[in-house]
């Protein structure tokens, strides 16, 4: 018996080795009874004695852990004919291995079922033994065989996957159970839900013995959604299956199709009767719905295709249409049901052009009664009394409106202003309104009742069809809303209408804090449209400055200590949009201004914090980290009845700091993403701005040029001005920078905590290193300009030195043709003299004549010459003297360089003459 000393061995040591009690010896009597009983009638009555003990008593069951293993295992192995004898081991193992919980149970006991589980599933060949008796015949047998491996999944996981993966045809027969009778089924479909769950292994093979047939075919045999936990079951072990595969989802698109699944959805009977077992079989499709049009996994190399895919063919088989009746149609449904099919919505038209035109275009109603489904949706968000369903509703816009261009301008389209209504409720059923239309009255409706929760949900879906469109941005700023009253106030802009009722949110808050501490997100969400529609558009922020009121309120709001942290942030962020998309050269409403303003009310150093300290609150810091996934319904994780009629209690929702679930929802990585890119270009700009005189002086080299007719006075004078320009910009820069000085030195006395101080430090570091950084470009600039003019003077230097070299030589040519002509003139004199004096006397012609003849030409020549050299050496020498003036004005030594070029001439002269010498 190696087996039972195994077991002995193991449970000795947890447990120890001296019998615990009476119940040890009596597990013993009855093991020995079953094991060498001679008639059958006794081992029966053993076995069931056996089994009633072990299932009522903890210490019974760690007694027949250490022993009872191999009596029962050999009952199963060698005893199969008698069926009564292997129901009772399997009852038996089942008790072993099912934890005892009543009260008299002691929490210093040994978990005994547990260490069962471990003992049993040990040894693989147990786990094939347990299979081979699901080809049994009883019925028992096989359904108590199914409850021990559940049993031994919940505490042995791991073993229980491997054995049956190593088992021949042992997923086979698991499978071969969903279709045996109803107790089996169950069963079967429990423990294959388990099994599931993260063993991609048993998942294929799962499939691959024809899952998705068998579920569906039980869904519909239980009556769908209608049906009872069975349906719940199927669901979840089908979300098993799809949830990370791509593979598993083609499988069944290309095979069996998505009109099982969808039909699930399709309300039957008595519409506006949800149970909360209806409800869970709802969600549960939603989830699968939903693994769908997301794809597969994220590390899914097909993931994207795969997604393309299904929601293409998800919208072909009329889902949006069972969508629509569910979240939009169905008032009766609770509200965690409107809420994920709102989510499957807005995931189905994310990212595909095809269906958003198919959204846009249903209509919903009967008769005439009739109107658009996006209308229909947009009444809900204005109407409901849940946040949480406001929130999944808002998803469906923001995923519609996303890089849709054409989809923006149609909904914009329809901003046309209606006249206030005469009853009491603006937002009535009216069908025939249009979205724009009832959009606005939805953010008109603050000034009737007071209470801008319903216009702070209108502004955030503005916010969506603004985003990232010029066009629908200036259309929008064209809008002109009439006062409620009309005898007690002016026509005013639906820009000018938001920013006010920014203002009356905070004056609201102030009057009765108790009432609006659940609100304290209305001041976020607004500022969240006014930051998007600001984005890009000199037009809007025009119109912002227009009015001094709103700038001044908006520092009031900066530095406002009552106001959230994400509320300074975001108004700091609209400020610097003030700064960075102003276009205006109208002094007073210019960037310069608006800079200057936030300099001497609020400080640098201060703002900067302003924007330091949103980025790292929750609201920001958490939009980076992946948020969680759904948590997958199940049996164990079924919402009571109470959490699906209203997922937002008040709790939950009132708690007015920066995790409130609309914040976290609507303040999305795209929006935040936009904050965190703004805020570069923001301190960039202010920076640059505030560095900066306004009217700044281009530092031309040209201008330092005399102009052509330009005289000597003029020149000086042009000089001059340009200087004291120059001094009196570098004074605003001194006094600006005095200004960051004492601010800084002010920001150190009041900041409170180091970490403060220290981020100031770092935004003036900043400010002082970008001063710094450009100055030294500047002079950079200069010292290379100055070194090209004078590499341009050397040049031009040199061409003259060149030139004069030239003209020496020249004269010297000329030299020495007068002195040849010299010669030839005393060689003719002397032979006209010889023959004078000759004997034989004739007539010869008159050579004084000719010699002063040629004399005259010659000098004649050469005085030409002489003047024409002359007249070069007179235009050189002005260029030289307009070089020496300006090589003067840059500081360079003229004499010295004069010096330098006549010792370099010396040196050829002498040269040249040592030549001569030589020859």
């Amino acid at each position: 018996m190696d087996l039972a000393s195994r077991y002995k061995g193991v449970v000795g040591l947890v447990f120890g080795d001296n019998p615990s009690s009476n119940e040890d010896s009596y597990i013993q009597r009855l093991l020995d009874r079953i094991s060498n009983g001679t008639l059958p009638d006794d081992r029966r009555n053993a076995i069931v004695e056996l089994q009633s003990v072990v299932a009522e008593s903890n210490a019974a069951q760690l007694a027949f852990g250490a022993s009872g293993f191999p009596v029962i295992v050999g009952i199963l192995k060698d005893q199969r004919d008698d069926v009564e004898m292997v129901r009772g081991a399997l009852e038996t193992l089942l008790g072993a291995l099912t934890p005892i919980d009543h009260a008299r149970a002691q929490k210093t006991e040994a978990h005994a079922a547990l260490m069962n589980s471990d003992l049993l599933s040990r040894e693989a060949e147990n786990i094939t033994l347990l299979l081979s008796l699901l080809e049994e015949e009883d019925f028992y047998v096989r359904y108590y065989t199914l409850q021990i491996l559940t049993a031994l999944l919940m505490n042995s996981q791991n073993r229980l996957q491997e054995a049956i993966l190593t088992t021949p045809r042992g997923i086979t027969r698991l499978m071969d159970m969903l279709m045996d009778r109803e107790v089996i089924r169950n069963e079967a479909l429990l423990l294959l839900t388990h099994l599931t769950r993260e063993a991609e292994e048993i998942q294929k093979i799962v499939v691959f013995e024809g899952a998705f047939e068998k579920i569906f075919s039980i869904i519909k045999e239980e009556g769908g959604s209608d049906g009872d936990v069975v349906v719940q079951d199927c669901l979840e072990l089908l979300n098993n299956l799809l949830r990370s595969s791509s593979s598993n989802q083609i499988l069944l698109r290309e095979t069996m199709g998505f009109e099982p699944i969808i039909s699930v959805l399709k309300l039957r009977g008595i519409t506006y009767k949800f149970t909360q077992q209806k409800t869970v079989n709802l969600l549960s499709a939603l989830e699968t719905i939903n693994m769908l049009i997301m794809g597969g996994a994220d590390t899914d190399p097909g993931k994207d295709s795969n997604k393309l895919a299904n929601r293409t063919v998800l919208v072909q088989k009329k889902l949006l249409d069972y969508l629509l009746m569910l979240g939009v149609e169905s008032q009766w449904a609770p509200v965690a049901v409107r809420c994920m099919t709102f989510k499957c919505i807005g995931d189905l038209v994310d990212g595909h052009p095809k269906n958003r035109d198919i959204l846009a275009s249903k209509v919903l109603g009967e008769d005439r009664q009739v109107e658009p489904a996006l209308n229909s949706i947009l009444r809900i968000i204005l109407q409901t009394s849940s946040i949480q369903e406001f929130v999944a509703a808002d998803y469906v816009f923001k995923t519609f409106c996303e890089k849709n261009r054409e989809g923006q301008t149609m909904l914009a389209s329809t901003l046309i202003p209606q006249p206030h209504p005469t009853t009491r409720d603006p937002l009535e059923d009216d069908v025939n309104m249009s979205f724009g239309s009832m959009l606005l009255r939805g953010i008109c409706s603050g000034e009737t009742d007071g209470d801008l929760e319903t216009c702070c949900r209108a502004a955030s879906i503005l916010s969506h069809v603004l985003k990232d469109n010029i066009q629908c941005k200036e259309k929008a700023l064209k809008i002109v809303l009439e006062s409620h009253v009309p005898s007690m106030g002016t026509p005013e802009t639906l820009f000018q209408r938001i920013v006010r009722y920014l203002a009356v949110a905070s004056s609201m808050k102030r009057k009765d804090k108790s009432s609006t501490m659940g609100k304290l997100y209305i001041q976020q969400i607004i500022l969240k449209l006014l930051v998007t529609w600001t984005v890009d558009c000199p037009a809007a922020v025009q119109c912002f400055i227009d009015s001094r009121h709103h700038l001044t309120y908006l520092l009031e709001l900066v530095a406002n200590p009552a106001a959230t942290v994400c509320t300074r942030g975001l108004a700091s962020i609209l400020l610097g949009e003030c700064v960075i998309y102003n276009k205006s050269n109208e002094n007073g409403k210019d960037a310069f201004a608006v800079v200057d303003a936030v300099s001497q009310k609020i400080g640098l150093t201060t703002y900067f914090s302003k924007l330091e300290e949103m980025q790292s609150s929750f609201l920001f810091s958490s939009s980076e980290a992946p948020r969680e996934g759904h948590k997958p319904l199940t049996r164990t994780a079924t919402p009571s009845e109470a959490e699906i009629e209203d997922a937002d209690t008040a709790k939950a929702m009132d708690k007015g700091n920066e995790d409130h679930p609309m914040l976290i929802s609507l303040f999305d990585p795209s929006f935040t993403g936009l904050v965190k890119s703004l805020e570069g270009k923001i301190r960039e700009r202010i920076v640059d701005v505030y560095s900066r005189p306004k009217s700044e002086v281009a530092v031309v080299p040209a201008d330092l040029e005399q102009r052509s007719g330009e005289n000597e006075k003029a020149y000086i004078n042009r000089l001059k001005a340009f200087i004291e320009k120059q001094c009196s910009e570098i004074q605003n820069l001194l006094a600006r920078n005095a200004a960051l000085a004492e601010d800084l030195a002010s920001s150190g006395r009041n900041e409170e905590s180091q970490g403060s101080v220290q981020r100031s430090s770092t935004v003036m570091e900043k400010v002082q290193m970008e001063s710094i950084r450009r100055e030294l470009q500047e002079a950079s600039q200069r010292l290379e300009t100055v070194k090209a003019e004078k590499a341009k003077l050397e040049s031009e230097a040199s061409d003259y030195k060149n030139m004069a070299a030239k003209l020496e030589s020249d004269l010297k040519g000329l030299s020495d043709a007068y002195n040849s002509l010299e010669q030839a003139n005393y060689h003719l004199e002397k032979e006209v003299k010889s023959l004078k004096g000759g004997e034989d006397p004739m007539e010869f012609p008159d050579i004084e004549a000719i010699k002063e003849e040629v004399r005259k030409e010659a000098q004649k020549e050469s005085e030409d010459e002489l003047n024409d050299l002359l007249v070069c050496l007179g235009q050189e020498e002005s260029k030289v003297e307009k070089l020496t003036a300006k090589l003067m004005e840059l500081g360079v030594d003229v004499d010295k360089l004069l010096e330098d070029i006549g010792d370099e001439s010396e040196a050829q002269g002498e040269s040249d003459e040592e030549e001569d010498d030589d020859h």
